[in-house]
């Protein structure tokens, strides 16, 4: 059984804008963000979804991170890309649902990531984070 690895989403200027969230956040905040996402680690193709309340559906094979750290509720969007977990959109939850803004963005960076993943060669700078392979 091979796992999944959860990866941040790099865009075309090598940022990567859900790593840059996390890190913005105080200590405690970090960690507790860092400690849901080590979650999408342990899934396999015989695991292939955390199931609720630490993830959902959004909308097709889009799904969303459930975090929290005290009052603070945070999302990560994200979506799978065979073995890889993209991270693509974190924001701080404000609202009973996710924001159509929100998941935009989402959508915007899956598309920009197929896009540069399915080039031929790849077009730099990688579209996953340095973790992936």
């Amino acid at each position: 059984m091979t796992n999944y690895q959860a990866v941040y989403y790099r865009d075309p200027a090598g940022r990567e804008p859900v790593r840059e969230f996390i890190e913005a956040l105080d200590e405690r905040e970090q960690a507790s963000l860092d400690n849901q996402i080590d979650r999408l680690n342990l899934l396999s193709d015989e695991v292939p979804h955390l199931p609720f309340p630490h993830s959902s559906q959004i909308e097709g094979d889009l799904r969303e991170l459930r975090c929290h750290h005290g009052r603070s509720l945070y999302r990560v969007l994200y979506r799978r890309s065979d073995r890889l977990i993209i991270l693509l959109h974190v924001f701080a939850k404000r609202s009973a649902q996710v924001p159509e803004g929100e998941v935009q963005v989402a959508r915007e960076r899956w598309l920009d990531f197929k896009a540069r993943m399915e080039a031929d060669p790849r077009v730099p700078p990688r579209a996953a984070g340095r973790d992936a392979p």
